[in-house]
Order: structure tokens, then sequence, then C-alpha cells
């Protein structure tokens, strides 16, 4: 089994107010699940209005495949108009 994680630390420039920042993590999230079957969460920064830190994992028996996966939700977030990827890093665990 490989366990894949990943944090993605994002900004979004244009929010004044934690309910617009939870409009545009909402809109990512639900995004990047029904894309990818995949789980995701906001980990860090819940009061900071521009800054979003994400926590994403996934689990498959195939290696490649997770990271791929995980390659594949950087590259959509990093798409997003709503918000900026500042940074990420992804990590795989193998276990036996």
């Amino acid at each position: 089994m490989v366990v894949g994680t990943c944090i993605v630390e994002l900004q979004i420039p244009e929010n004044s107010s934690l309910k617009g920042k939870r409009q545009v993590l909402r809109s990512i999230k639900d995004r990047i699940r029904a894309r990818f079957n995949v789980s995701i969460a906001e980990v860090d920064r819940q009061d900071s209005w521009q800054r979003a830190t994400l926590g994403v994992a996934a689990v498959s028996n195939d290696a490649q495949l997770v990271d791929e996966t995980l390659n594949k939700v950087i590259n959509c977030i990093e798409g997003s108009r709503d918000a900026l990827l500042l940074d990420y890093s992804i990590d795989l665990v193998t276990h036996r």
C-alpha cells in the first residue's frame, strides 16, 4: 500500500474576509475531490484571510499512480483563477 500526502500553500489575493476565503476553498476542494477521488482539507492558516494551507491524501497499491495523481492535483490548483499556488510538497510512504 502506498500513501501519498501533499501540503499546498495558497494565496488568495482578491479576498477580504473569511467568508470569501471559505467560498474560494470550497470551490477548489469540491473540484479536486470530484476529479481525482482524493481527500482534501484546510489544515492550517484558518484565521488568515488571504493565505491557506491545504492537505491532500491519496492511497493506492501503485506508487506511480499516487505520484501522478498528486501532481495532477497540483496542476489543477495551479490553474485556478481564484488562488495562487505559493508552494507544495509531496511525500510518498510505502507500507508492506
